[in-house]
Formats: C-alpha cells, structure tokens, sequence
C-alpha cells in the first residue's frame, strides 16, 4: 500500500479511525469463522503491518472467536471493523473511506470458501435506477448513514 495516511470507520459514525504509513497486504479469507463474523461470503481484510492506527472517535468492542482471536465491531451499528491475532491486527477492508485503494493480493482459507463465489462477476448486472421501484424508494430515502469522511461531530446536530 502507497496511501501513507487512510481514514475509515463504521456505519454510523461512532467508531472512527486514521493509518499513518503504509499498510501491509490485504486479503480475503473464505474461512468460516470470517464468514460468520462478516456475514458474508469471505472477510475482505488489510494488515497494519508497520502502520499507525489512531482510533479517532470511540473504539471497537470485541468478540473472542476463538481462543487466539478477536473480532472488532462498532457497538452502536455492528459494523465489523478488525481481526486482532497473536501476529497483529488488520482491518475491514472495506470500512475505509476509499477502500478502492486497498486491493486484496491473496486468498485464504479457501478450502471453505463458497462453490459460487468464483462466478458471481459473470451474473448478469443492473444499475440500481434502472429498476423503477427500486428507483421511486431510493428517491424518498434519506441516509443516516457516516459520511466517507472525518467530521467533527456525529450525529450532526439537528435544528427543531
């Protein structure tokens, strides 16, 4: 990783976070246990390696997974943030607020990972407005979800 200084945090602003310097790999783990703790089909995750992380706003709770790791996660939203092992900590990828920047090197635990995974790119694919009904929800939604940037207070304030 070339970006020496990335920010990220969770869904709803409560945990923020800042890396200086360069990270280490990234990667995504098809184990079970990270499909579980993400929800999803694999944990797409970067290593601090010699980085500097900077909680700047609140800080993750943890879940012990298994007796050598714990999994990091916004108390407020759930959002999953990081793995802490015996050989360091890494981050959600995609919990950055550019994580185009963090690009996976690697595969692990693929001996779990999904039959499917492999051809999901190759499904057919849809901009989200060019289904109407999804189109007239999204017109009257309003997001509270944290911005892809630092802010100095979250929730904003509201004026009544």
């Amino acid at each position: 990783m070339t970006n020496p200084l990335q920010s990220g945090g969770c869904q709803c602003g409560a945990v923020r976070f800042r890396v200086e310097g360069a990270l280490g790999d990234a990667s995504v783990c098809h184990c079970r246990m990270c499909q579980k703790a993400f929800g999803n089909f694999y944990a797409p995750l970067v290593s601090l390696h010699d980085a500097r992380l900077i909680w700047t706003r609140g800080e993750p709770k943890y879940f012990q997974s298994s007796n050598a790791v714990k999994r990091g996660f916004c108390g407020e939203c759930g959002t999953p943030l990081c793995y802490a092992a015996p050989d360091g900590l890494g981050l959600a990828i995609a919990v950055f607020d550019d994580p185009e920047t963090v690009v996976p090197k690697i595969q692990w635990g693929i001996e779990a990972r999904l039959s499917y995974v492999d051809h999901i790119a190759s499904l057919p694919g849809e901009d989200t407005m060019a289904d109407q009904t999804a189109a007239s929800f999204l017109a009257t939604l309003v997001s509270y979800q944290h911005p892809d940037h630092d802010t100095q207070t979250w929730p904003p304030e509201i004026d009544t």
